[in-house]
């Protein structure tokens, strides 16, 4: 009765430690993109990206249900393929990228929304102003990477924010540029380590 009430404690103590593990994924710079998407003068779609962006993932489950995400973009690192625009962009009009370098992300809480879909809460940070969003988030499937020959997972997060609730580009009105911001993320995660 002893030896089996030690191999039980065993047992448990090693369940534990395995319910425990975490695995830590970081994007593949070079197929990972954040993009955004504002209507210019009510009728025309401008697209842009952040070109320097860290994010990493921590998840106990395989199919990520317990994810948690976190998001660092450099925000110099603007992007809408039209330097004159980058430039004003990155000014006080906007992002003011002296004073706020970085926007960032961390998510809260994340519920099932379907089959590899789920809603994502966390904070953003854009301009100094921290507020609580919603996104979608899609798990797309993990493979093993034929060049490095370990996991690659994949992931999409979608959403909409308004850039005035950030305090950007207060003084341009909606309908020069639209206030609602479409924001896509598209990454591919190689595993890190384990906690």
């Amino acid at each position: 009765m002893k030896k089996f009430a030690i191999i039980s404690s065993a047992f448990l103590v090693l369940s534990a430690f395995t319910a425990a593990v975490s695995t830590t994924w970081q994007n593949d710079d070079m197929h990972s993109q954040l993009s955004f998407t504002v209507t210019h003068l009510g009728i025309n779609d401008i697209s842009g990206t952040f070109n320097d962006v860290d994010v990493t993932v921590q998840s106990t489950k395989a199919d990520f249900s317990d994810a948690s995400f976190e998001l660092t973009a450099k925000t110099a690192s603007i992007d809408t393929r039209v330097e004159p625009r980058n430039k004003h962009l990155k000014s006080a009009d906007f992002f003011d990228v002296e004073t706020y370098p970085t926007l960032n992300f961390k998510s809260t809480g994340i519920k099932a929304a379907g089959k590899n879909q789920y809603k994502l809460t966390g904070d953003l940070t854009i301009h100094g102003v921290t507020k609580p969003v919603t996104m979608n988030l899609l798990y797309k499937g993990t493979v093993e990477n034929p060049m490095s020959k370990k996991p690659t997972a994949a992931f999409q997060i979608s959403g909409t924010i308004k850039r005035t609730d950030f305090g950007v580009g207060e003084k341009f009105p909606s309908g020069m540029v639209s206030d609602e911001v479409r924001i896509k993320a598209d990454g591919e995660f190689g595993l890190s380590e384990a906690k």
